[in-house]
């Protein structure tokens, strides 16, 4: 949620800093800060609202370092001040932090420094922490050699109870970072000369392509022509160095207005990324190196759980239908973040799933770890290789749509959905689909690239839709069976980036209560296919009309409806039920994009929103 930045090397560090805090702005934050050692005290810059504001206050300081360290703040502990920004720098001057997490104990902790004379400027339990390192490091004092820091923040982290990624500095130790990390990512950027920390891969990678990924309990020291790991037991272990596979070019935003913008439109080359390798010979069914079970294993499965939240929940949704549909085997969705406080009773013969694009949210990784410990097999879906839900679990599968900036998921959504119905095919293979049914199941996912280009081509006439719905307040997304959870999703990215009501329900739920809102200025958006659903739908479109409501209707290509039935019409291509969300997703896309940006929002960096969420 928060952004770290930590570098040590040749080069002055708080140019680069500030570099990879940018890179990390779409994480969601609301303050700023850097610090780096200057002599005989640390020179710091913060300052709330974005990094640009901390820019031109670090221009005044001369922060000539060549060793620091870089904060963006979520506020969860105190308010949006400059004074509870990180860096935090302890009472006797002698160090300095920057800190993901929540400290549970921190109220205690600070107790035990007041009484031992230390002072705090903040109302963040992060000060508590800097200033409990300042108090074992003066401890230290006699150990001799690189251990003191080390040692000291090893010390504290034994009274620490709650979630951390820290990065510490000492002056006396002025180009060495001591990090260490338990539930909020680090990542370690090993260079030729310099070595980096970071919350996020996108603020290594301009550096470096060599990574290390930091586990539960580990704490790494860094200087500019070594790095150590250890753990909290005092271990030292031996590190693995990943290659990060993407450029910085994948992260920039090219000749797009926005990240988002730029990710719906990649959507096309995602999904082929998705599929690409996936698919066995004969063109049948679908394959999965990663997932380390048998088909016999597959076969014993009586039921499969899937947990996720906000978009990824939708995305299992879907995914339910369509393993259901066509697998015929039972699936249950439930949010991460409700699962590990019931008690549901569960079958032995569960396979649970678990879909997170970041594999860092903090809900679905508890969600895990609880499902692993009542004996489950556990497997994931998310898109970033060394992520901590992919080192978690059993198997799973990499998403491969390169990074995603923007903080409205899109084209990890997209893939999610791929995924999903990849695996109603791979499942139903495995049980009583036939061969020509799974053929002509794999040719239309393998169309599904160029029937989501189709759609992106209908832009600028969504766009003067878009127009002309951006003055409202309210609007409804109605949709049935696979398309439900496209109506929840397409309401979930309107209220995210535009800051406008919105709701999503099956179309036939609408006159069980939602109906009382349709008017003149609440429009609905309906999606509309052929088969059985067809006059359900239409029905629950004169509903509304008949309430003078505005309707903008999503319908598949072929279908009639009735003159004047709806206000604006988008028409998708016809095709394959384990397809058309995926298509139907795309016109909500840029539905909600056109629509916030004709309101003036920060489409990219929505307000109260981060990317990943990290903190419970």
């Amino acid at each position: 949620m928060c952004g770290i930045v930590g570098y040590t090397g040749k080069q002055k560090a708080a140019p680069l800093i500030l570099e990879g805090l940018k890179r990390l702005e779409y994480r969601g934050y609301d303050s700023a800060g850097v610090a780096v050692p200057a002599g005989d005290h640390f020179n710091v810059a913060k300052k709330t609202g974005r990094v640009a504001n901390l820019e031109t206050i670090a221009a005044r300081h001369k922060l000539l370092g060549h060793c620091g360290i870089g904060h963006t703040r979520w506020a969860t502990h105190g308010g949006v001040t400059d004074a509870n920004a990180h860096p935090h720098v302890s009472s006797d001057g002698k160090i300095a932090l920057i800190h993901n997490g929540v400290i549970e104990n921190f109220t205690s902790v600070k107790k035990f420094l007041l009484e031992k004379g230390f002072t705090f400027q903040s109302e963040t339990d992060t000060e508590a922490l800097c200033n409990l390192v300042a108090y074992h490091y003066a401890k230290e004092a006699m150990v001799e050699g690189d251990s003191r820091l080390l040692e000291s923040v090893r010390k504290t982290l034994r009274h620490i109870e709650g979630t951390y990624g820290i990065v510490v500095l000492s002056l006396d130790m002025p180009d060495e970072l001591v990090c260490a990390r338990k539930g909020s990512p680090l990542i370690l950027g090993i260079g030729d000369g310099e070595n980096l920390v970071a919350s996020d891969v996108s603020a290594l990678v301009s550096r470096t392509q060599n990574v290390v990924y930091l586990k539960d309990g580990e704490l790494a020291r860094l200087t500019p022509d070594s790095f150590s790991l250890s753990t909290i037991n005092e271990g030292e272990i031996e590190a693995v160095i990943d290659t990060v596979t993407w450029s910085i070019t994948d992260a920039e935003m090219g000749a797009y207005a926005h990240f988002m913008e730029k990710e719906i439109f990649e959507q096309p080359l995602a999904l082929e990324n998705t599929m690409r390798g996936r698919f066995s010979e004969d063109g049948s069914t679908a394959l999965f190196g990663g997932l380390n079970l048998s088909a016999a294993e597959f076969r014993q499965i009586d039921r499969f759980m899937f947990c996720a939240c906000g978009t990824a929940w939708h995305a299992c949704l879907v995914t339910e239908h369509l393993i259901e549909r066509f697998a015929r085997v039972p699936v249950e969705v439930d949010y991460a973040s409700e699962f590990r406080y019931r008690n549901a009773p569960l079958h032995p013969n569960t396979l649970f799933f678990f879909m997170s694009q970041s594999g860092e949210t903090i809900d679905t990784l508890a969600a895990l770890r609880e499902a692993k410990r009542k004996g489950f097999r556990v497997l994931a879906v998310n898109n970033v290789v060394g992520s901590t839900i992919a080192r978690e679990t059993d198997g799973g599968i990499y998403q491969h749509v390169g990074p995603e900036i923007g903080v409205a998921s899109t084209k990890a959504f997209t893939s999610q959905l791929l995924i999903g119905a990849m695996m109603a095919l791979y499942i139903g293979r495995m049980r009583d689909m036939s061969f020509s049914d799974g053929a002509a199941y794999v040719a239309a996912l393998k169309g599904a690239p160029d029937l989501v280009r189709t759609v992106l081509q209908q832009a600028p006439h969504i766009r003067k839709i878009a127009e002309r719905f951006s003055t409202y307040t309210d609007m409804l997304f109605l949709g049935r069976l696979s398309l439900f959870p496209i109506a929840l999703e397409g309401a979930l990215k309107l209220k995210e980036i535009s800051y406008l009501h919105a709701e999503g329900y099956p179309a036939a739920e609408m006159k069980h209560g939602p109906i009382a809102l349709i008017s003149e200025r609440c429009p609905s958006v309906f999606f509309v296919t052929k088969g059985e659903m067809f006059p359900k739908v239409v029905s629950s479109m004169q509903e509304v009309k008949a309430r003078k409501g505005l309707i903008i209707a999503i319908c598949t290509e072929g279908l009639e409806l009735p003159d004047g039935l709806a206000d604006e019409l988008i028409v998708i291509p016809d095709c394959h039920e384990a397809v058309l969300p995926i298509v139907a997703t795309i016109p909500v896309q840029l539905l909600s994009y056109y629509i916030a940006v004709n309101r003036g929002c920060d489409v990219d960096k929505p307000r109260n929103l981060a990317k990943s969420v990290t903190v419970e």
